[in-house]
């Protein structure tokens, strides 16, 4: 086992939140350890902000509330989060957040993404994507968003540019 592979306290949430500027969304911290097999993120989401529908294709993704309140909209039907609730997302499945009144804090857990490929035309719907999809990575984790009018980054939630190429 080398260094980087002992147990170790990575973040203690209560001051993670206390440090942070309480108008800051988005990626307040990220697991960053060399040789890991997970990637976790602690995010937080604005009052009334929200995540649009998308599908994670390639990891099922847990997800725990950490603070505030929300909803996860599924095809299964809506859920309510609050404080504690631990909720599986397998993939394949679309779903979409959002954040009510007080914001949403919440811990997202998943096997570490392997490296982005690129998919054959055939998995592109008839049309296919521009060339240039620059627009819709994210600024933090350039993780690309699956659908073309997302907001903010499905995996770390910080909030997406937008500027699309004209």
């Amino acid at each position: 086992m080398t260094p980087t592979q002992t147990p170790d306290v990575l973040a203690r949430v209560a001051e993670l939140l206390r440090e942070a500027p309480a108008d800051q969304d988005g990626a307040l911290w990220r697991l960053d350890r060399e040789g890991r097999q997970l990637d976790a993120n602690l995010v937080r989401l604005a009052p009334h902000a929200a995540i649009g529908a998308h599908v994670e294709r390639d990891l099922d993704v847990l997800l725990f509330v950490v603070g505030g309140a929300g909803r996860l909209d599924t095809d299964g039907g809506p859920l309510d989060l609050r404080p504690g609730t631990v909720t599986w997302l397998p993939r394949g499945a679309r779903r979409s957040l959002s954040a009510g009144p007080a914001g949403l804090v919440h811990l997202t857990v998943h096997r570490r993404r392997p490296a982005l490929t690129v998919r054959s035309p055939a998995a592109e719907p008839e049309g296919g994507e521009s060339a240039c999809l620059l627009h819709r990575l994210c600024p933090e984790c350039a993780r690309p968003a699956a659908e073309r009018d997302a907001r903010y980054c499905a995996r770390c939630g910080t909030a997406l540019t937008g500027d699309a190429p004209a």
